[in-house]
């Protein structure tokens, strides 16, 4: 396939900006997905000469020249099917063929999953959870599929951004794609690790871009982090400072009402994105309000967690061929990130993991579920697992799974809300370690799939995200509605029906 192309946002100003103005469209995507039905010159030729004109119509010009995307398609029900039934099914619902030139759409080599509703194009860490309940589902093409997608991204433009659509191209996600590798080694077997390994070389190389330029007096740069003791950790961030084109009009009433310099609100809010926990009270300096957004200050655990994943693969990988010099490098490399992972995020008095601002040299004060990843991986000791856990199970486990933060502060990646991927990570955390965290364990996985079988019984769906303290009630808020699919409530799902 040859290197992607596609439309830039930037291409269509200043008609993209007066449509998202307008609000024209109840959500900023729905126009940035929108497909011109001419050369975009000639479209903006147009635009030029006809908008002076007092009669101009906004709704019918667009209508005249963009092919609009279908409408979030809600009206798949199960028929009353057994779950595990209608999410066998689902796979198919929800599969994309491989891509043409679309848009915004960056094309793609071969068929993939979609989370569903709103969401028409592949996503980065949504697909590693996915992939579990493709794995249950012996979907095995699927999962390889997807692989080489991402595989064929890192390639093409350099990294795995945060979805295949132009506008995306300033930021990736949370890096999932070594523990995608590895699930696919346990259906392929070890021989289809040396296909990888320049992707996840790449991959690597993009999230520690700029660690040579980090000194006393430069200590950060774009994703790298100089810490006080000369250790390098991760932050989220993004190259633009812009608002985003997906939520053009939130971004500009919230960079207003903040009263800050527009372009640090911008990146802030871009690099919560990257996180995937677009929004939480995690970014907020004042744990309230999304006006004090500083997320490129933070060290997130999880983040840090997940590349010391992608060093122990290289690592693994580089001894397999034999290439000792790379092997011990990216050893190092893991050991000295384990060693600040534990300096710089966990506290001794609260007994429990948190970010760091490393601005302020402090950690922040908000508890979240980023606290399981540590154990995940596994980075935190025995007595550390143990002091997380008794964390979890007295403040984040409610009726319905765990809770992603403590705070309700209308954010939808926080309290109530419970996410499909935190109830995976924490479920199998506290089931890698000491037996006497497998009763936890087994709680999370039964809460959280009560809920979801719950709110299949009564609507015929799989939400993204669901209310886990009153299972009577929906999930909300968020920029945009609860969206139902839903590729990774799927897959987890599956995933622990498994797990007995």
């Amino acid at each position: 396939m040859e290197a992607a192309t596609y439309l830039t946002v930037q291409e269509l100003s200043p008609l993209y900006e007066e449509v998202q103005m307008s609000g024209l469209f109840a959500d900023s995507k729905f126009f940035v997905d929108a497909i011109p039905l001419q050369p975009v010159a000639a479209i903006m030729a147009a635009y030029t000469a006809a908008r002076p004109a007092p009669d101009f119509d906004l709704r019918q010009f667009v209508a005249t020249h963009f092919r609009l995307p279908a409408e979030a398609d809600n009206s798949y029900r199960s028929g009353n099917k057994p779950i595990h039934i209608h999410l066998a099914e689902l796979w198919n619902v929800l599969t994309r063929t491989p891509d043409q030139q679309a848009g915004t759409l960056i094309p793609l080599p071969y068929p993939y999953i979609v989370p569903g509703g709103r969401f028409r194009e592949v996503y980065y860490w949504d697909s590693y959870f996915t992939m579990l309940g493709l794995q249950v589902s012996k979907r095995v093409d699927l999962i390889e599929n997807m692989v080489n997608n991402f595989a064929y991204l890192i390639n093409t433009v350099g990294f795995i951004p945060n979805g295949n659509r132009s506008y995306y191209l300033g930021r990736s996600q949370p890096p999932f794609f070594a523990s995608m590798v590895l699930l696919l080694m346990e259906e392929k077997g070890e021989e289809i690790l040396g296909k990888y390994l320049s992707p996840l070389e790449k991959e690597y190389a993009f999230w520690m871009d700029g660690i040579s330029q980090l000194s006393d007096t430069q200590t950060s740069y774009r994703r790298v982090v100089r810490m006080p003791d000369g250790a390098v950790l991760n932050r989220y961030w993004d190259d633009m400072d812009t608002p985003r084109p997906e939520a053009f009009t939130e971004d500009k009433h919230l960079a207003e009402s903040s009263g800050r310099d527009p372009q640090e609100v911008y990146r802030h809010i871009r690099a919560a994105a990257e996180s995937g926990w677009d929004f939480s009270s995690r970014w907020f300096s004042d744990g309230e309000t999304m006006q004090t957004i500083q997320t490129t200050d933070l060290i997130p655990v999880d983040l840090n967690c997940l590349l010391c994943s992608m060093e122990m693969l290289l690592s693994i990988m580089y001894g397999k061929l034999g290439q000792a010099e790379k092997d011990q490098q990216m050893l190092d490399n893991f050991v000295k990130r384990k060693k600040a992972i534990q300096t710089y995020c966990w506290s001794q008095e609260k007994r429990f993991y948190f970010d760091y601002q490393f601005r302020t040299q402090q950690l922040s004060e908000q508890y979240t579920l980023a606290a399981v990843f540590p154990l995940y991986f596994p980075i935190a000791d025995l007595e550390q697992s143990a002091s997380v856990a008794k964390v979890v199970e007295e403040n984040f486990l409610q009726p319905g799974g765990l809770r992603t933060t403590l705070r309700n502060t209308g954010q939808q990646w926080d309290a109530p809300n419970g996410w499909a991927p935190l109830q995976w990570i924490a479920y199998q955390a506290f089931h890698r370690v000491p037996y006497e965290h497998k009763a936890l364990a087994r709680q999370i996985k039964d809460n959280w799939m009560r809920n979801n079988e719950k709110v299949y019984a009564a609507t015929g769906k799989m939400m993204e995200k669901y209310n886990v303290t009153d299972t009577n009630s929906k999930a909300g808020g968020g920029e945009y509605p609860n969206q139902d699919g839903f590729g990774w409530t799927n897959g987890v799902y599956l995933a622990f029906s498994t797990q007995h």
